[in-house]
C-alpha cells in the first residue's frame, strides 16, 4: 500500500511538471495520467474510466496566453485514487467531484507559482537582459523546482482526500448515484461545448458531424 502511494505520488509530480515547465509530452492529459495511475493501483479499467471523464472537462480548456485553467492531470490522479478497487456506482461521482476540486486547486497553485516566477524574473531583470548565462540557468531551475513543489503538495492533498473518502464514504448510495449522474452529465456538456468551439462552424464541423454519425452507426452495427 505504502509503495503504491509513493509511486502514485512520484507519478503525480511527473504529471504536474509536464503540464508546463518541463517536457510537455502529454503525460499531463487526464487520459494518460489516470490510466497510468490505475495501473499503479491495480485497476486500469477504473483509471481509464476516470481518464475519459476528466478528459471531457479538459477538452474545454484552451491553455493559451495568460489564461488560468485547472490542472486536470493532477485531478485525474486523485480521482483514480478514489475509484480504484471500489464499486463504480459508489465511486465514479465522488472520484469525478474530487478530481475537479483537485484540478482547480492545482490550477490556482500554478497561478501562484507563476506569480512567484515572475517576481524572480523581475528581480534578476538586469542580469537576464545582459545575457548572464548563470543567472538564466538558475532562474529556470528555481522555476522548475517551484513547479515540482507545487505538484507534490497538490497530489499529496488529492491522494490524502481520496483515501479519507475511501475510509469513510461521505455519501449514501442514493446520493452517490445522483452525484454520478451530475458529474457525467457535466462532463458530456463540457465535451460537447469544447468540441463545438474547436471545430467551428464550417468544414471542420461537417467532418465532426460525419465522424459522429459514423461512430453511432458503427455502434449499432456491432
Amino acid at each position: 500500500m505504502i509503495s503504491e502511494i509513493l509511486l502514485l505520488g512520484l507519478w503525480g509530480v511527473l504529471v504536474g511538471i509536464d503540464m508546463t515547465s518541463v517536457a510537455q509530452t502529454m503525460l499531463s492529459r487526464p487520459l494518460v495520467a489516470a490510466t497510468v495511475a490505475g495501473v499503479i493501483l491495480g485497476d486500469p479499467a477504473g483509471g481509464l474510466t476516470m481518464g475519459v471523464l476528466l478528459e471531457f472537462f479538459a477538452l474545454e480548456v484552451l491553455p493559451v496566453g495568460a489564461a488560468r485553467y485547472p490542472d486536470c492531470g493532477l485531478g485525474s490522479i486523485a480521482a483514480v485514487a478514489v475509484v480504484a478497487g471500489s464499486p463504480g456506482v459508489l465511486s465514479t461521482g465522488l472520484g469525478g467531484a474530487l478530481g475537479l476540486a483537485v484540478a482547480y486547486l492545482g490550477g490556482l497553485a500554478a497561478h501562484v507559482t507563476r506569480m512567484i516566477n515572475g517576481a524572480d524574473v523581475v528581480r534578476n531583470a538586469a542580469a537576464l537582459d545582459a545575457g548572464n548565462k548563470n543567472v538564466i540557468y538558475w532562474v529556470h531551475v528555481r522555476g522548475v523546482l517551484r513547479d515540482v513543489i507545487r505538484s507534490m503538495l497538490v497530489v499529496a492533498i488529492g491522494i490524502s482526500a481520496a483515501y479519507a473518502m475511501r475510509l469513510a464514504l461521505p455519501i449514501t448510495l442514493q446520493g452517490a448515484v445522483y452525484l454520478r449522474i451530475v458529474v457525467v452529465g457535466a462532463a458530456l456538456a463540457a465535451a460537447v461545448s469544447g468540441t463545438i468551439r474547436l471545430t467551428g462552424r464550417r468544414i471542420a464541423m461537417q467532418w465532426f458531424v460525419m465522424g459522429l454519425v459514423g461512430g453511432i452507426v458503427g455502434v449499432f452495427l456491432q
